[in-house]
Parts: C-alpha cells; structure tokens; sequence
C-alpha cells in the first residue's frame, strides 16, 4: 500500500507540477531525467551547500513526478494533526532511543513497503565536509535497491536525477565511482563543496 503524500494527491501534485514546469522555465534552468521505474530506490541529492537545495530538489520530484520521502526524529511525528501533516509531507520518523540504529530502521521500512523513495543529502549538512555520510549506501545496500543520482548545478543551470547506481557491497570503489559523476557539478556556495 502506497502512503498519501502531497507529492502523490492528484489535485495537488498536479497543480505544483505546472506551477514548477512554468517557474524554471521563466528563471531558465533545465530539469532532466526521468521518473525511475524501480518502485524502491534511495534518491541522493548532491551538491548540498545551501538552503536552496532542498526547494530544488521538491521542484524536481513534482515535475518528474517523484513521491520522496526524508527522514526525521520521531519528536517530529506527534500524534495528531502535526504528525499527520509532516507524514505527508513525505516524512518518516525515526526513533533513535531503540537498540536499532537508523539504517536497520529504513531498512525495515523498505521490507513493509511496497514503494519508497527516501531523499537524502550524503554531505548530512550544507557546511563543508571532508567525507560524505555512509548511511545511504549502507540503508541501499541492506534492503537490496539501487542509488539515483540526484543533482544541481548552477554552473549550467541543470537539475534531476541522472542514472541509477547499483552498489556492489564495495563502499570504497562504489563510493569513489559514485562521486566522481559529482566532480563538474556546482553547488548554490561552490566554497561549500
């Protein structure tokens, strides 16, 4: 059973598609690719240095027609009508007081479900780091579904999901050929990357 997310209400999704196809159309940028047909895959989005990545990449998911999910504590999901409203949002909350840590958890919920898509930035932050987070491989890796590529780059105004990567189990090769497609792409704060 697929879960109601604005990114799959008819009416609505279908309202912030047109609305996302006419804004990057009038501020010139170009969104490319297409909609994978894996019914469950983890979609990374990198550059992560500013704010405006995350809009970006809504953008993209409405336009391409995408239901991504993210991960947030599960302070985040009160009962009632908050909790109800970031579930829609595409939110999936994460207790951290259990013995399972988190990608033991999403893996589970790639098991119960018959189609996910979580959207995660492997930088974990927008501030510069050395060495992305390897939770994304290793939640890829544990529930058996392929890594999108996701990306900006302001450099030639572009953005969407390029090819799937299918990781081996080898995080240091897959790793390396996973960022080498990030090499050319800039980010909103190039200083950041």
């Amino acid at each position: 059973m697929q879960t109601r997310t604005i990114f799959n209400t008819p009416i609505v999704s279908g309202f912030f598609r047109v609305i996302f196809k006419t804004l990057t159309c009038l501020i010139r940028w170009r969104i490319v690719g297409v909609k994978p047909v894996e019914k469950k895959y983890v979609l990374i989005a990198a550059p992560h240095t500013s704010n405006w990545d995350f809009p970006t990449m809504m953008v993209v998911a409405f336009v391409l027609g995408l239901d991504p999910h993210w991960v947030g504590k599960h302070t985040l999901f009160p009962k009632g009508i908050l909790g109800v409203v970031m579930r829609w949002l595409g939110g999936i909350g994460i207790d951290r007081r259990t013995a399972h840590n988190t990608v033991d958890q999403m893996v589970a919920e790639y098991t119960a479900r018959d189609e996910l898509m979580v959207l995660i930035a492997p930088e974990g932050t927008r501030s510069k780091v050395e060495n992305w987070k390897a939770g994304f491989y290793h939640i890829a890796v544990g529930a058996g579904v392929p890594i999108y590529l996701g990306f900006l780059d302001t450099k030639t105004r572009t953005t969407g999901i390029a090819k799937a990567f299918y990781p081996t189990g080898d995080y240091e090769k897959d790793i390396a050929e996973i960022k080498s497609f990030y090499k050319d792409k800039v980010g909103f704060n190039p200083e950041m990357a």
